[in-house]
């Protein structure tokens, strides 16, 4: 299985990666939107799921979910947001936008595990 993990934070990045690994996941870093989507452009893999940040420079999450919604070969990857942004309305817009599942930080690890297996990405 293989993920992105998109936040301005290499901290957080370091600890979604740690999560993501101990669930089998290998996982590509991105520290801003603009990155991630260079990447994705880059690599020879769609990546089963991306936790991306909403907060961040160059480009915002909700920006980048947004034009992966638009790419063709991206359009069907697994998105979660991973943000302190929690009120109602963030969580509505990134729904709206394309993300499949929504976490606050901080979170608990298992919050993570249960995210990815309610997408049917592990087993539960």
């Amino acid at each position: 299985m293989l993920a992105l993990v998109v936040d301005d934070s290499s901290t957080m990045r370091r600890i979604l990666q740690r999560v993501l690994g101990q669930l089998g996941f290998a996982a590509y870093e991105a520290s801003n939107g603009q990155e991630a989507l260079d990447l994705l452009v880059e690599i020879p893999t769609v990546p089963d799921v991306a936790l991306i940040d909403w907060n961040m420079p160059v480009m915002d999450g909700l920006e980048l979910i947004r034009h992966i919604r638009k790419m063709p070969p991206l359009r069907d990857m697994c998105m979660m947001m991973v943000t302190t942004e929690g009120e109602h309305s963030q969580m509505v817009r990134a729904l709206a936008a394309g993300a499949h599942e929504y976490v606050l930080k901080p979170f608990a690890p298992e919050t993570i595990k249960q995210k990815l297996a309610y997408m049917g990405l592990i087993a539960a």
